[in-house]
């Protein structure tokens, strides 16, 4: 062994009782036990031994040691009297002859227990984030991400992909979200852009005659966070086929990620290919999300025609959608907190009746359902001992507000949730337009690269105004597992006739897409064979795996929800100087703001 010394802290048995050794770590804890007694835990990367004081001048020496101050113990390793199976390491302890400060630890008191760091505040963990990292339950999510990105990159190998990695600093370009902007000191008034993704990199290398393109590669976007995302930077395993079409990518992904799943995951179970493939509208009407679990067996039932004419005001003039749930047991209590975090989530309330095992309805709504009694039983398919929830808006909000109800009553009713498993899904045929909620005109609603189902004859149709631009579906694709979206991606649209008439309908012209696109506009003029990819998010991944509730546990050094450093202080203000080399001048500050 090297690095100062022979065993690690996680590696002795009782095969090296009697043998002189050198172990280094962190001094974990001191228990006192006699006037010149005293345990010590030694903490390494490797794991924990236990070392035995037993003599007055080590005990003197170990007394003015602070814990988390780095040492080195030499002396020999003997058998436990009380032995701890829990430990590796429980069988033997190292009695020393020799003590030795490596590092000290200058602080009597810490920000927190080491071995409780996660019960700290966030913000403090964050700050401390070298000390929350040297807890092995921490550490431990940090080394299965590392352990899930080599076998990532050595599946993708497998499948013949070459590891291409793109350029850091490139041109700011819409795709989607807000860049990062990096001023030019060389060309004064010009900035360069972190980029979104390598969206239009790997494009280009299929048009180069690349055949097969990965990276697990970093993404800077300038959003807000959320629990399954992190400001800032993320990575992903992009990835991009040339001459391939859609389930080209599907067969490489349901090869590469289920036995991976199934080897690191606190679940070892996964889908087989074929995942289910579930087009947009289909998922948004069975499910009421296009990112559903289906862990849960609980689907959506249009209850509009039922419940539209009840009497009941929400409903009056609207879409109701019902989310029925047999054998349901939860108290009023229960359903009150229940319909209360929807309405947290979804922005919208939820209601509910009860189907009781007399057959009478109770409970809610109830009196303005019961005159439909009969038809209610016929037309949900209540049995005795149903609970009904129910939810009303337009079309899409019934859909995502019912979604969000179904999502809470799958995980309160274990009978609806098969949980120890890995659910795997491809949302299919997306719409490739929407009205922007802001501008109220038609956009693009994902990638604008996007080839249209029809092609060309589709778009000219819309064009003519012969269908609705709305009813047109793109060869987008997400791929789900567990109600989270791990991926976009799509089959691009690599015929320039086909681009321009796609964003004509969104107002932009030829010239438009030259200027905003020119190397990709040029490239595909200089004949690109047909291409499709995607780009699955490695810290979601990781996530999942570890049954971690936010992405901030797998990411060694992630910023906080206000997309704030705390423990280097960035962003941060920089000298004057600075400014002036890169010709920017500061109009507000964050006092100011």
């Amino acid at each position: 062994m090297v690095q100062m010394r022979t065993h690690t802290c996680g590696e002795l048995r009782m095969e090296h009782v009697g043998q002189s050794v050198r172990l280094v770590g962190w001094l974990e804890n001191v228990r006192e036990v006699g006037q010149n007694f005293a345990f010590v835990v030694l903490r390494d990367f490797y794991g924990t031994t236990q070392v035995v004081i037993e003599t007055e001048a080590l005990m003197a020496q170990v007394k003015g040691i602070n814990k988390e101050s780095t040492i080195a113990v030499e002396g020999v390793v003997r058998e436990r009297d009380s032995k701890n199976p829990k430990l590796p390491t429980g069988d033997i302890e190292i009695v020393p002859e020799k003590i030795e400060v490596l590092g000290r630890c200058r602080y009597n008191e810490l920000p927190f227990q080491i071995n409780r760091s996660t019960e700290a505040d966030e913000a403090l963990r964050l700050k401390y984030r070298y000390l929350d990292l040297r807890n092995p339950e921490v550490k431990k999510n940090i080394v299965l991400r590392c352990q899930v990105v080599a076998a990532l990159r050595s599946a993708m190998i497998g499948e013949g992909f070459l590891e291409i990695t793109t350029p850091i600093l490139t041109a700011s370009s819409p795709e989607g979200a807000r860049d990062y902007l990096v001023p030019s000191r060389k060309h004064p008034g010009k900035f360069y852009a972190l980029p979104q993704a390598p969206q239009q990199f790997k494009q280009l290398l299929m048009t180069s005659g690349f055949d097969r393109y990965f990276q697990i590669a970093p993404c800077f976007r300038d959003e807000d966070a959320r629990g399954d995302r992190s400001p800032g930077e993320f990575y992903q395993l992009d990835m991009e086929m040339a001459f391939a079409d859609q389930e080209d990518v599907f067969a490489v992904l349901e090869r590469v990620l289920p036995p991976i799943f199934a080897k690191y995951g606190t679940y070892h179970v996964a889908s087989e290919a074929p995942f289910r493939r579930i087009p947009y509208l289909e998922a948004m009407d069975r499910y009421g999300t296009d990112k559903p679990d289906l862990r849960i067996d609980l689907e959506l039932t249009d209850a509009t025609e039922l419940l539209s004419g009840c009497g009941f005001g929400p409903f009056e003039g609207n879409t109701v959608k019902a989310v029925v749930v047999s054998g349901f047991e939860g108290t009023r209590k229960q359903i009150d907190k229940l319909c209360a975090d929807v309405e947290v989530q979804a922005g919208q309330k939820a209601y509910w009746f009860r189907y009781d095992e007399s057959g009478e309805i109770v409970g809610g709504i109830a009196k303005f359902v019961q005159p439909l009694k009969e038809r209610a039983v016929e037309a949900l398919g209540l049995k005795p001992g149903c609970f009904v929830g129910l939810a009303a808006g337009n079309l899409l909000t019934a859909q995502k507000t019912a979604g969000v109800l179904r999502s809470k009553l799958g995980a309160f009713c274990p009978a609806h949730m098969d949980k120890e498993r890995y659910e795997f899904c491809w949302i299919v045929d997306f719409p490739m337009y929407e009205i922007g909620e802001e501008s109220g005109e038609l956009e693009f609603c994902h990638n604008p690269f996007s080839m249209p189902n029809g092609g060309l004859e589709v778009l000219q149709k819309a064009a003519a105004g012969e269908i609705d631009p709305l009813s047109i579906t793109a060869y987008q694709y997400d791929l789900v597992c567990n109600g989270v979206e791990l991926s976009s991606g799509a089959v691009r649209n690599h015929d320039p006739e086909i681009m321009i008439e796609a964003f004509q309908l969104v107002r932009l012209g030829e010239d438009d897409v030259k200027a905003k696109f020119p190397a990709m506009y040029n490239a595909f003029c200089y004949g690109a064979p047909p291409h499709a990819g995607i780009a699955p998010g490695v810290d979601r991944m990781v996530m999942l795996l570890t049954g971690a509730e936010t992405i901030r546990e797998v990411i060694p050094f992630p910023m906080n929800k206000n997309a704030q450093d705390v423990m280097m202080g960035a962003p941060g203000d920089v000298t004057q100087a600075q400014l002036d080399e890169l010709n920017i001048a500061v109009t507000k500050t964050e006092d100011e703001e």
